[in-house]
């Protein structure tokens, strides 16, 4: 399955809206996207996985490296929309520990 990768930009951040499946096929597509945003200076970084279906672990691993990405440029990653089997995922990987998962929203397209 394709990845669907669309970013916006506004109000101080830039919110990337992710649909399909995240997996070793599509993980470095998603890289290619998601480091540049968490490499510039003081950014909010937000990631709607509102349309993903399914993270393996390549997927997660995009997401670490995307954290300490944005951790060393002083940037902020926020993850969104995310269904309860991959709330799950990141529940058992400990990773909700470590990552800013909000739960109870969806990133409005605008």
């Amino acid at each position: 399955m394709d990845l669907e990768l669309r970013t916006v930009e506004g109000k101080g951040r830039k919110v990337l809206y992710v649909g399909g499946e995240i997996d070793a096929h599509t993980a470095p597509q998603l890289k290619d996207e998601i480091i540049p945003l968490t490499e510039e200076q003081e950014t909010k970084v937000i990631v709607d996985l509102t349309n993903v279906n399914y993270i393996d672990s390549t997927g997660l691993g995009v997401f670490i490296g995307a954290l300490k990405s944005a951790k060393n440029h002083n940037s902020k990653l926020e993850l969104t929309g995310l269904n309860d089997r991959i709330k799950r995922l990141f529940s058992i990987t400990g990773l909700d520990e470590v990552m800013n998962i909000d739960e109870d929203k969806r990133e409005e397209a605008k």
